[in-house]
């Protein structure tokens, strides 16, 4: 696996040189192949390693929205049992990034600079983690709409994070 990884890694570093979008475009080619998803999502979480702590899963990705999935397991439980919300945290900063990285005009370059969410029900279920952007790119602050919800489809986390967009330094 790990060779996998490595080999789409140095073929996407490769063809950013031609494209801005490479998640867009990775992602597209790759759903199409058994477990594609699964390997740009590692790959992704090689740029960013601590995403590795949650395993998540890319299962949609569009302009201005990615979906993801991230299993319940004793790695990510809290002393309740049930998945802890740093933990959900971390995916939710994992599927801003991606809908980041498929959505932003090639001319600006963005940073997280806060988060705010609420807990609202107990994470006793496999997750499903949504970001969406419903601003329109500008430079400034802009809010990402970020949800985690159980099976059942019950939120668990909802709030915003908020990203400083700048202009690409030339």
């Amino acid at each position: 696996m790990k060779n996998s990884i490595d080999y789409l890694s140095h073929k996407l570093k490769k063809h950013t040189k031609v494209q801005p979008n490479t998640v867009l475009i990775a992602y597209q080619v790759l759903r199409k192949i058994p477990g594609g998803l699964t390997v740009l999502s590692k790959t992704i979480s090689r740029v960013a390693p601590y995403f590795r702590t949650v395993n998540p899963v890319i299962t949609k990705l569009e302009v201005g929205f990615c979906e993801a999935s991230m299993s319940k397991s004793r790695s990510v439980e809290n002393h309740i049992g049930t998945v802890h919300v740093i933990a959900i945290c971390n995916g939710l900063e994992f599927v801003m990034g991606v809908a980041m990285e498929a959505s932003i005009p090639s001319h600006l370059r963005w940073l997280p600079k806060g988060m705010q969410v609420d807990y609202v029900a107990k994470a006793n279920s496999d997750i499903q983690l949504t970001a969406k952007i419903n601003d329109d790119w500008r430079v400034g602050d802009m809010q990402v709409e970020v949800v985690a919800k159980r099976e059942d489809g019950q939120s668990v986390v909802q709030g915003y994070i908020t990203i400083w967009v700048t202009e690409k330094k030339s």
